[in-house]
């Protein structure tokens, strides 16, 4: 049985791999946090330099809006991708997953809900 800093530290690995094959590049740091049933994991350094320039090149809301939609058609496309993983990582299903950007700090939060608080070392099922 792994330790909550276990499922964290994979968690994280998984979704910088995500990132690097998905989307082209890896994040500049991540990190991941499991509380309770929710998964949080939050990326620094994740736009690209053509999604740096395509924000800055458009009309504020303009740029950001389609950077967004973009983003998030890639996450909904990749879904099954990174529940499967979260799924192995933790052992719990995923029911839900949220997802946003900031494209002034570039930074991203990926928000699973599992469908129950997973089991690790030095915890009993909640």
């Amino acid at each position: 049985m792994k330790s909550q800093g276990e499922i964290e530290a994979g968690i994280c690995e998984g979704i910088s791999r995500f990132e690097q094959e998905y989307m082209g590049r890896g994040p500049k740091d991540v990190h991941a946090y499991l509380i309770g049933d929710l998964l949080v994991v939050r990326l620094t350094g994740v736009l690209t330099a053509a999604e740096q320039h395509l924000v800055k090149s458009l009309p504020a809301e303009n740029g950001r809006n389609l950077l967004k939609q973009v983003r998030t058609q890639l996450i909904e496309t990749a879904r099954p991708v990174m529940e499967t993983m979260v799924q192995e990582i933790t052992g719990v299903k995923v029911s839900s997953l949220h997802h946003d950007i900031s494209t002034v700090t570039g930074e991203e939060v990926v928000l699973f809900t599992l469908s129950e608080s997973p089991l690790f070392r030095g915890t009993k099922k909640q």
